[in-house]
């Protein structure tokens, strides 16, 4: 058993987390008070490194074959799950596919295809030598946590079974990290943030973190957080008692159902 396997239970303090880490991370309005959101370089992205720095709003991003640049942006784009309204021809397509969600069953399938430059994640257009800033240091490292219980990836299926659309993130406490979405078929991506909203709702996650704004995220409904703000909120947030996602067998569950009260079926 790992260092870091020893160190880890179902709830852990913000002092425990950041104590994982072998690194001091500066603080982000000393290092950066312009805003320009990278905040440090080097390090590695073992298992405690990396929840270390998500403890301190640290998250990392840098392509492939350079430093590990550590970032902290300036605003912070973030999602209520309670807020979260889906719009009214995401919710008719609901009610007519009989496509499914789940919940960590597919993580190293979802990771890898939200790795290919294309939006819909297609191998077959994919260039040769294109590539992401998701390259195999960082699948690894977040496979690595996914084994830990840390790494959580929500599935979409078609009605023949095939992987189609997903997201993957970390959960600590009452946050959610969200980190890439990917899309097969049309609106997929977004039935898989959907179903991400519902989960939190129903396990008392009470914010998703989606770091950098763009305008599929606004479009879902996400806002933007003045970093103070957002680190002010974060100790409390990883410190909060939230229902184990890793405690939880999820059966597949039909889109359809995500206009329900209790689309997933929790453990408490």
């Amino acid at each position: 058993m790992s260092h870091f396997s020893e160190k880890f239970t179902p709830h852990i303090t913000p002092e425990t987390l950041k104590s994982l880490g072998r690194y001091d991370f500066p603080n982000p309005a000393i290092i950066d008070p312009d805003g320009v959101g990278i905040v440090a370089i080097g390090g590695d992205l073992a298992p405690e490194t990396l929840i270390s720095a998500y403890a301190q709003g640290l998250f990392p991003w840098f392509n492939e074959d350079e430093p590990i640049a550590w970032w902290c942006p300036e605003p912070r784009c973030v999602m209520v799950p309670t807020d979260y309204v889906p719009s009214k021809s995401l919710r008719r397509q609901a009610k007519k596919e009989r496509w499914q969600l789940t919940l960590d069953q597919a993580f190293d399938d979802v990771i890898r295809a939200c790795s290919l430059p294309r939006s819909n994640a297609l191998n077959n257009e994919q260039t040769e030598g294109e590539h992401t800033w998701i390259h195999d240091e960082m699948i690894e490292a977040y496979t690595e946590l996914h084994a830990h219980g840390f790494a959580h990836s929500v599935e979409v299926w078609d009605d023949s079974g095939q992987l189609i659309g997903g997201l993957y993130g970390l959960k600590i406490g009452n946050i959610y990290f969200g980190e890439s979405m990917f899309h097969r078929s049309s609106n997929a991506s977004k039935l898989a943030f959907w179903g991400l909203m519902r989960l939190c709702e129903q396990s008392n996650v009470a914010l998703v973190d989606c770091q950098l704004p763009n305008e599929h995220l606004m479009s879902l409904g996400a806002k933007t957080l003045p970093r103070a703000d957002f680190l002010t909120q974060l100790d409390t947030l990883i410190g909060g008692h939230s229902v184990q996602w890793q405690n939880n067998s999820h059966k597949p569950m039909a889109v359809a159902r995500l206009d329900m009260s209790e689309a997933w079926q929790i453990n408490v």
